[in-house]
């Protein structure tokens, strides 16, 4: 193997190590399968938004606790609710 590539493997390996330091997003979508459908939930400005019905009402929904817990500390800090006080406790 081109020594050139097994170095660059070698940064990927610990850029996605450092991952909590290395890598923020921007913005995205994606689709959340809930338990009835599917939902789009957006990053956008700092904001996570999904286009489910309760989103609506209250700004936070599970679609986007979920986002937030899988990506954790990879989003930007404006993007995490006050929600995820709440689910860091134990169930």
């Amino acid at each position: 193997m081109n020594s050139s590539l097994i170095g660059k493997i070698e940064k990927a390996r610990r850029y996605a190590d450092e991952r909590d330091r290395r890598i923020r997003f921007d913005s995205f979508t994606v689709s959340v399968h809930g338990e009835n459908e599917a939902h789009q939930v957006s990053l956008e400005g700092g904001k996570l938004t999904c286009a489910c019905d309760f989103f609506g009402g209250w700004g936070v929904c599970s679609h986007t606790m979920a986002l937030e817990r899988v990506l954790g500390p990879m989003l930007p800090s404006e993007a995490r609710t006050e929600a995820r006080e709440a689910m860091a406790q134990p169930a």
